[in-house]
């Protein structure tokens, strides 16, 4: 038993899967979060860029966020599921990738936003993705 679970193959098997389902829970959370509670985000958000380039295309944004949020968590939970039924890696590879296409936005809209303490809270997940990414690839 201790042969196994030190084996580098299975460490990384468990690394991947540890990286896959905590993007599940980050971005299903804060997708679902948006979507239960469209009304309360949307005035945040159009506060929170009243005085930003972004101002006037807050709804559209939100909306492609969301998406782009449960697209992510739903990716990640076929990561897992490429992982641990099927020894595939792509859908954890797509998650990732889509994953750093949502953090960026984020990111984005923050700097732009001159929220620089919201954007920089973003920058630790960010880093997992990228380690993640190095861990897949690897």
């Amino acid at each position: 038993m201790i042969e196994t679970i030190t084996d580098s193959a299975f460490l990384k098997f468990y690394i991947n899967l540890g990286f896959q389902a905590f993007f599940a829970i980050l971005f299903l959370q804060s997708g679902l979060d948006k979507v239960t509670d469209w009304k309360g985000n949307l005035d945040w958000l159009t506060g929170h860029f009243a005085r930003s380039p972004l101002k006037k295309t807050v709804p559209l944004l939100l909306a492609t966020l969301t998406v782009m949020e449960v697209g992510t968590g739903v990716l990640a939970l076929g990561g897992i599921a490429g992982l641990v039924f099927y020894d595939v890696e792509w859908p954890a590879i797509l998650c990732l990738m889509l994953a750093i296409i949502s953090l960026l936005s984020v990111f984005f809209g923050q700097r732009i936003a001159k929220d620089y303490v919201g954007a920089a809270g973003i920058v630790p997940y960010f880093v997992a993705v990228m380690l993640a990414l190095f861990m897949l690839a690897g």
